[in-house]
This record gives structure tokens, C-alpha cells and sequence, in this order.
């Protein structure tokens, strides 16, 4: 006896799913449809501006099988931050199919990142008998270009750099096929229908026909084994490329490329290959391979086949594994490891469109290997590090952009920060998504600065945001804050530097009340009108106070002492001499300064016209200098690196360094630590000994003030940030003192410890003080 008719329709159900996240050219909605015609059910799947739109038909229990399975099997490229679901009226029944994606509405829809070369896709590249052999554009919906190419949401073909070509019939049919992998994939695309690859020597003239190579990647990497610099169309922009083991290429373009000592990046084929140059743990092991697929420092190998200009004084080699195709070709055909760093001069930001390459790299590079797919975003490499057995930020850009990062308390506004001047990022948010843009870069030339304003404006297109607040940092003559102050319509927001830091841990971290926070890093503008950078501060997201710093000490010469690591030596010498107004010239400085000009540095440490600086980073340039190690820099902390290489990681003493509370406040206090290392450099000591010494005296010195801040406030929360802990040594001798005094540490995760987190700590605060104002 068959059921009743109203049983039967009892049985048929219809729900609505909305999916956010990071499920937009992931493959996601071809994943739906697998799901949903495997179920029997029908329905639609569609992308929107808030992330992709799902309704489903059909029998009771395999609605439900669909909505427990949609989370749990998702695509590996899919982040899924939420799922809501409601039930629908039941529809005739149509069959399941993806619809077009509408137009309007906020745009909140993550973009993915640019993700490496699937295997699937890698097979085929290498598979004489499949059509897409040795194509350099090879992709999936598994793999392949994203953010780079994305001019708006949703992500679809025609609003990508992809727009432009059209796909020929048998690559149409992959894109309509669901049983295809690239069903659906935007930047699907062939020899016969795609992007195409020429090398060129500084023209228009295609060169790989003359030289008898098959192709023209087959002709850069016979350029580059016989020596040439080339300069290759990546995924974000140009890279400058050489032989790694050629000393006379390497130097060439260290010259060329106005470099003097900062280190170039290497690119391998594979991990075996990375394994032949660096040591590799388990945590570096999964940095690699990871799908932001980002340069990784890791202590070098003595043996490694690479020449000396590649790291000049350094222990350890930059890494990253080939992730796009034409890399992957590139490294196969060259057989060996390749420099592999930015294109551009010194100081400017990375080539990315084929005309200013060709201007700007003419006097770097021999040859060309460009491309006729547009970049929409310039993007560099991002690089990462293991740190007290974690993965740590360096820098975040391709991999990680534009992958959103929660803001709690949400911004009511939408609003935009500014970040600070060196490692410049920016953040755009709008309740609770932040996006932190890609590296930008030092914002200390009319270049970069474009390069920031058309970031901007890239991320409110995209994002389809207007901001109503701007956020910067206190200091008055950072570009960034030029920029902020000379928007119109808008409202501004001051947010003082270490507070930014300390914010952008906390918020990352979803943290909203307070933390004792050590905040150390190169300078930043105090609230005080003075250079701040070793800070003790207690606080949270809304405001905070300065409970301590290092102490005080002139900066002589102001910026130049920063180029100049010997006036710090000169001033802490001075500072640490006990009475004495004109410490004598070191021994180990002697063969690098002149003595009268060291005279008159320790006159201009005595006077005011010498700007007061709490900074850590300075100290370090001290130490490194009183050391012999670096008495003048051509990067950014270049002498605190140096300083840490040389550690012996057998010694296990500590210089004293004294916490004091001269009126209340604390005091790291490290006059004691310099006079014992110039006693021990006098007598001869071990430089290993001496820098392990310092670094663990420090870190004693940071714990035990962290823990008396605590304990007097009644927290066990600490935060260690800015730029100085992304040093290994001081980070993990830090957070072994914290724990054994029962003390929670965090340190940043997402974000760099350094200036590229500033931005969404300043989002935060400003965020936090908003919320507060209309509670």
C-alpha cells in the first residue's frame, strides 16, 4: 500500500545555504554542483558579492547528507568562515545548475590568494602526449593565478586580467564539463586560445627563434646557464634571475642592481633540490611547501653549490619553491637553483607591467621573458621563518593577500589605516573583515608612493568600500600620514606607533581585554615628541600607557646614526663611560672611523641637539659595532642580523642587564651588558660568546620586567612585537623566561612582528574607540 500524497510531500524539502569565506575561484561552486547531482537534489549554486549562494531540492535525508558534507569536503583551497542555512518553498523541479553572478550589492567576498601549480597540472606540463605540454599558463580550479588578476567581485572571467582572451572550443568544454577539473576555472586557458610567452632582448624582437631552442623559456635557461641576468614575468610581477652558483653572474647583478650586501633569494625545483642549500626541519619543511609557497630563511649548508655574492656575512639562505609554471619549466630546464629576486632598483618598487620593466631593468637585465597576461597587482614574494618552533611572518604578501583577518570589535565604519613608513602596508576594513594589503614597501620616494595610493584604490574597488575614517600613524612626516591627512571627506584617527603593535597582536589573536606588552623595534614617534622603540607598555585594543622603555641614550646624527651603527656604539659608550665625556675610539672600530670624527660624534652624544631614543634595534646596531662586526649598514637591520649569526649557540651565559624604577617607571637599564662586552672584546672573548651573552641578558631583562608589570596589574597576558623580535634567538630565550614564570605570551602569527602589522593594529584601535563611542 503506497503512502499518502501528503507523506510523500513531506518528505521533499528545499534550504538555502550561504557560504563566506574564501570560496571564490577555488573551485567551489563546481564542487556544489558535484555534490548536489550526486545527492539527486535540485537547486542552483551561484557566486555573489558576500561569497557564494546555494539552494537545494529534494528528499529530506539527502538535504541533510548536503548540508553536514558541504564543510567538511570542500575544495583544499576553500576557507570557510561560516555557514548559515534556512529552509526554502519548495520550486519545481529544474535539476541542479550554476547561475550567473549577480551584479550589486557590498562586496565582502574574500578573493583567494595565488596559489602554486597543482600535481594534476604539473603531470600535464610535463606530458609530451597532452596538449597543454611545457604551457606556461597552465591552471585548474585547484591552482593557478588569482589575486594578481582579480579587477573586481565576484570573481569571474570578465572581471579578470583574463578577460581579454577567449577560450576555444575544447577549453570551453572543460569550463562547461562538472566532471572536469576545470569546470568553471576563470583563467582556463591553452596554446591555442592563451597567453603567450616571448624573450626579448630589450625590444620587441622575440628572440628564442635565433637561438634554436624549442621554446622560449628553453632559450632564457640556456641565457641564464651561460651566465645572463634575465628578467622574468612572474605571477606578481618581475623577478631578476641568475645562476646561483655563478659568482661572476651573481656579482654582475649585485652591481647592476645597486644591492651591496642584502641577501638575493633562491628558487629550487623541489624540495629535494632546497634540501642541497639549507637545513630543513619540519617547521621549514611545511613553510615551503605551503600554498603561499613563501621565500623561508633557513641556516645555510657549507657545501652548498652557491656562489658568496648570493648572502655576503650571512648564515642562512632565503628559499622558495618553483610555483607558477613558467618557473617550473624555467628551474627544469636550467637544471640548477636560480637567484630569483625582486625586479626592480634598489628601493623602488617591483617591475610589473612590460613597458616600465623594460624601461627600469634595461641596465640590469640581458633578456626578457615576458608575457601578454596583465598583472592587476604588483605583488612580492612573502618570507617566513621558523621562530621558537613557529612559523613567523617576514613579510605578507603573494600567498596571503587578500585573505581577510576578523576585526573584533567590527569597524561600524568603514574605514582605512595608513601603517607606518618602512615594510608599508596598508588595511581596508568594513565590520568585521580587514583586509592588510600586499608588501609595499618603504615609503620614502614618489614610486612607492604611487605604488601605496594605487594600492588603495585597487582594495576600495575591489572591495567595493569607501572609507569614512582614515588612521595613521603619530609621526608627522611619514608619508603614509601625508597621505591620510590629505584625503577629503574623511575623518582622521591618530594612532601612536607601539600601540599599533601591540593591537595588531592582540586583535590577530581575537584578544580584547589588557596585556602587559613588550614593543621592540628600530623608532617610532613617542607621544612625548621623542624617538621611541624599547617599550614596556600596558594596555589594550582602546588605548594603553607606557609603563617602561630601555633607557634613554642620544641618537647622533639622527637618520644618519641609523646608516651609521658606530655613533650608537659612540653614544652607549658614552652613556655607559661613568663620568668620562669622550669615551677613546674601540680597537675594533679603529681600522673603520676616523678618530676626529669619532670626537666629534661623542660631543654631539653630549648635547641636545642629539634627539633623546629608547630604540632596541639602535642598541643592537651598538653591540654589532663595538663588536667590529658592521660599523656602517646598507639594509634596514643589517648589523642586528649579523649580531645574531654570529651567536655560539653553545654559551649559556648572560650579561646583567638591570631593570630599575626611577620614578615608578621601569627601566631596562643595559650600560652594565656594554661595559662587560667591551671588558670581554679587550680581553680577547670569544665574538660567539659575547653576542650569546648579550642576547640572553636581554631576554632575562625583558621577562623579568614583563612579569613585575604583570604582577603589579594583575594580568598574565604578555605581548612581545616590532621588528626586533623577529630575531630568533631574543624571541624563544623571551618566551622561555615568560613561561616559567606562569605568564601567557603572544606573539604575532598572521602578520609580520615588524612595521607590515602596523596597518591592522591601527585598523583595530580605531575600531575598538569607534565601537565604544556609539555603545
Amino acid at each position: 500500500m503506497s503512502a499518502p500524497a501528503s507523506a510523500s510531500a513531506a518528505r521533499l524539502v528545499r534550504a538555502r545555504a550561504r557560504v563566506e569565506g574564501t570560496v571564490q575561484g577555488v573551485g567551489f561552486r563546481p564542487y556544489v554542483y558535484r555534490l548536489a547531482t550526486a545527492l539527486s537534489l535540485d537547486g542552483f549554486v551561484l557566486n555573489d558579492s558576500h561569497g557564494v549562494e546555494i539552494e537545494v531540492q529534494g528528499a529530506e535525508d539527502a538535504v541533510a547528507r548536503f548540508l553536514r558534507a558541504l564543510p567538511s569536503q570542500a575544495p583544499p583551497l576553500a576557507r570557510i568562515e561560516r555557514v548559515s542555512t534556512e529552509p526554502r518553498p519548495l520550486e519545481a523541479p529544474a535539476g541542479f545548475e550554476i547561475r550567473e553572478s549577480p551584479a550589486g550589492g557590498a562586496r565582502e567576498a574574500p578573493v583567494s590568494p595565488d596559489t602554486p601549480t597543482c600535481g594534476d597540472c604539473l603531470a600535464e606540463l610535463s606530458d609530451p602526449a597532452d596538449r597543454r605540454f611545457r604551457y606556461p599558463f597552465i591552471n585548474c580550479t585547484n591552482c593557478g593565478p588569482r589575486f594578481t588578476i582579480a579587477r573586481g567581485i565576484p570573481y569571474d572571467r570578465p572581471l579578470t586580467t583574463m578577460a581579454g582572451f577567449t577560450m576555444c572550443e575544447r577549453c570551453r568544454a572543460e569550463y562547461e564539463d562538472p566532471a572536469d577539473r576545470r569546470f568553471h576555472a576563470q583563467p582556463n586557458a591553452c596554446p591555442d586560445c592563451g597567453p603567450t610567452l616571448r624573450l626579448l632582448q630589450g625590444s620587441d624582437t622575440p628572440l628564442a627563434a635565433s637561438t634554436g631552442a624549442p621554446d622560449a623559456v628553453a632559450a632564457a635557461a640556456a641565457a641564464l646557464r651561460a651566465g645572463a641576468i634575465v628578467a622574468v614575468k612572474g605571477i606578481g610581477g618581475f623577478h631578476l634571475a641568475c645562476r646561483a652558483d655563478d659568482e661572476a653572474a651573481v656579482a654582475t647583478l649585485r652591481a647592476r642592481k645597486h644591492r651591496e650586501d642584502k641577501p638575493f633569494a633562491l628558487m629550487t625545483a623541489d624540495l629535494e633540490a632546497a634540501r642541497e642549500l639549507v637545513q630543513l626541519g619540519e617547521g621549514e619543511l611545511a613553510l615551503l611547501a605551503s600554498p603561499a609557497r613563501p621565500i623561508v630563511l633557513a641556516q645555510r649548508l657549507p657545501a652548498a653549490p652557491v656562489a658568496a655574492s648570493v648572502a655576503p656575512r650571512s648564515r642562512e639562505f632565503g628559499v622558495m619553491l618553483a610555483y607558477s609554471p613558467l618557473h617550473h619549466l624555467l628551474l627544469a630546464d636550467a637544471a640548477t637553483a636560480l637567484v630569483m629576486t625582486s625586479g626592480n632598483v634598489s628601493d623602488e618598487p617591483i617591475a610589473y607591467e612590460d613597458a616600465d620593466a623594460l624601461a627600469r631593468l634595461r641596465t640590469i637585465a640581458d633578456l626578457f621573458l615576458v608575457h601578454d597576461r596583465p598583472i592587476e597587482t604588483r605583488t612580492d614574494d612573502s618570507v617566513a621563518r621558523v621562530a621558537a618552533g613557529r612559523p613567523m611572518l617576514l613579510r605578507r604578501s603573494r600567498g596571503h593577500v587578500p585573505a581577510s583577518i576578523e576585526l573584533t570589535p567590527a569597524a561600524p565604519v568603514p574605514l582605512l589605516a595608513c601603517g607606518a613608513e618602512l615594510k608599508s602596508t596598508f588595511c581596508l576594513a568594513r565590520g568585521r573583515r580587514a583586509w592588510v594589503s600586499h608588501h609595499i614597501g618603504d615609503l620614502k620616494n614618489h614610486e612607492t608612493l604611487s605604488s601605496f595610493a594605487e594600492g588603495i584604490e585597487h582594495f576600495e574597488r575591489l572591495f567595493g568600500t569607501e572609507p569614512a575614517i582614515v588612521v595613521h600613524d603619530m609621526h608627522p612626516d611619514y608619508l603614509s600620514t601625508r597621505y591620510a591627512l590629505e584625503r577629503e571627506g574623511v575623518q582622521a584617527i591618530a594612532v601612536q606607533h607601539h600601540h599599533a603593535h601591540l593591537a595588531a597582536c592582540l586583535a590577530e589573536h581575537g584578544e580584547r581585554g589588557a596585556a602587559v606588552a613588550a614593543i621592540y623595534d628600530g623608532s617610532g614617534f613617542g607621544c612625548d615628541g621623542t624617538v621611541w622603540g624599547g617599550e614596556l607598555l600596558v594596555g589594550g585594543l582602546r588605548d594603553f600607557e607606557r609603563a617602561g622603555h630601555l633607557r634613554a641614550v642620544r641618537l647622533p646624527g639622527g637618520d644618519a646614526a641609523v646608516l651609521e651603527p658606530w655613533r650608537l656604539a659612540c653614544a652607549w659608550l658614552l652613556e655607559a663611560a661613568e663620568g668620562e665625556t669622550q669615551p677613546p675610539l674601540p680597537r675594533t672600530l679603529a681600522g673603520s672611523v676616523d678618530a676626529e670624527r669619532w670626537e666629534t660624534i661623542a660631543r654631539l652624544a653630549c648635547s641636545e641637539l642629539a634627539p633623546a631614543c629608547t630604540s632596541v634595534g639602535r642598541l643592537f646596531d651598538a653591540l654589532a659595532a663595538l663588536c667590529g662586526l658592521r660599523s656602517r649598514i646598507t639594509y634596514e637591520g643589517q648589523a642586528a642580523i649579523e649580531l645574531e649569526g654570529a651567536i655560539d649557540p653553545s654559551e649559556r651565559g648572560a650579561y646583567a642587564i638591570e631593570v630599575a624604577a626611577p620614578e615608578g617607571s621601569l627601566e631596562l637599564d643595559p650600560r652594565g651588558a656594554i661595559r662587560a662586552a667591551l671588558r670581554e672584546l679587550d680581553a680577547g672573548t670569544d665574538l660567539g660568546a659575547i653576542a650569546a651573552r648579550f642576547h640572553a641578558g636581554l631576554a632575562n631583562a625583558t621577562a623579568d620586567a614583563c612579569e613585575r608589570l604583570a604582577r603589579a596589574r594583575g594580568l598574565e597576558l604578555v605581548v612581545l612585537s616590532g621588528g626586533v623580535f623577529q630575531n630568533r634567538t631574543l624571541l624563544a630565550l623571551t618566551l622561555a623566561a615568560l613561561e616559567r614564570a606562569g605568564l601567557r605570551a603572544l606573539v604575532p602569527e598572521r602578520l609580520p612582528p615588524g612595521d607590515g602589522g602596523i596597518s591592522f593594529g591601527q585598523a583595530a584601535v580605531a575600531a575598538a574607540r569607534l565601537s565604544e563611542r556609539q555603545a
